[in-house]
């Protein structure tokens, strides 16, 4: 088996370098042929992918956090190489989702060597792909202020970012289109989920199934600023989903429009809104 990996050194603090060390030793004891591969930037490593996926790699395994995997995700998609995840990032969601190994890189590798497969749907907005949720609203936001900070690091600057946010955010007017039927209402935010979390486990499009055809479009409709702290803390465990300002469709298609508005997928820059996602079926085959 032919496997190309792919980190972000970077990762996690840097553990990425650790981690890929950690995983290439494993992989290549047990005899597999392993090219290691690491971009100067986003684009340099997604042509290296690409060009992996052309040559015939067998596997494709990306080493990092969701943003990694993310980028490995456009290289694979539709393609029916796998993908392997060694992770090592803040938030990890992807790798929540197939219960992989967090914090142990050595683990991880075994999964890889293993081989058992899972087949998943993922979300498309014309040639982009993402796994997790696409935030479209409050939650864009704090991470558009959370990208321009460079102090602190890690989770505690998305929490000063969604404090310096909350003080000045009023309700947004969206624009839906759900399968045909068109929405106009104010909201908090508008999720649009191929997966059930994002975020490090904020499981905001709660029920959401990976190989459903369907996408999950969570409304959080406009509440006060104490009600919205008061509720953060249900995400962790999806119990926000009884919530009366909640509303959870699912659809095939969807597009958002809101004005000013950047979206985030994956935990990365995705696209200003409008936005039509829709679900592709099957895309993405899972070492898991």
């Amino acid at each position: 088996m032919t496997i190309a990996l792919l980190t972000n050194p970077t990762a996690g603090k840097g553990r990425g370098a650790h981690a890929r060390d950690t995983a290439l030793a494993r992989l290549r004891a047990a005899g597999r042929d392993v090219t290691s591969m690491e971009g100067r930037d986003a684009d340099e490593a997604l042509d290296l992918a690409r060009q992996a996926v052309a040559d015939g790699v067998e596997a494709l395994v990306a080493v990092g956090g969701d943003g990694m995997v993310h980028l490995a995700v456009q290289a694979v998609a539709g393609t029916g190489v796998p993908l392997g995840i060694v992770p090592c990032g803040t938030g990890n969601d992807v790798a929540r989702y197939f219960d992989l190994p967090r914090k142990d890189p050595a683990a991880a590798a075994d999964r890889v060597l293993a081989g058992e497969q899972r087949v998943i749907d993922l979300a498309r907005s014309g040639t982009k792909y993402f796994v997790t949720v696409l935030a479209a609203g409050f939650d864009a936001i704090v991470n558009e202020r959370a990208n321009r900070m460079t102090w602190p690091r890690g989770q505690m600057r998305y929490n000063i970012a969604t404090l310096a946010e909350l003080r000045t955010f009023e309700p947004l007017p969206y624009t839906l289109d759900l399968d045909g039927e068109t929405v106009s209402l104010d909201a908090m935010l508008v999720a649009v989920g191929n997966g059930p979390s994002f975020g490090g486990g904020l499981r905001i499009t709660e029920g959401a199934l990976l190989d459903d055809g369907l996408l999950d479009v969570v409304i959080i409709k406009p509440m006060s600023k104490p009600a919205l702290i008061k509720t953060y803390p249900k995400l962790f465990k999806g119990t926000h989903v009884t919530h009366p300002q909640y509303q959870h469709h699912r659809v095939r298609s969807v597009t958002v429009a809101a004005p000013g508005i950047v979206s985030y997928a994956d935990g990365e820059r995705f696209g200003a809104l409008p936005l039509t996602v829709e679900c592709a079926p099957g895309a993405l085959t899972v070492l898991t």
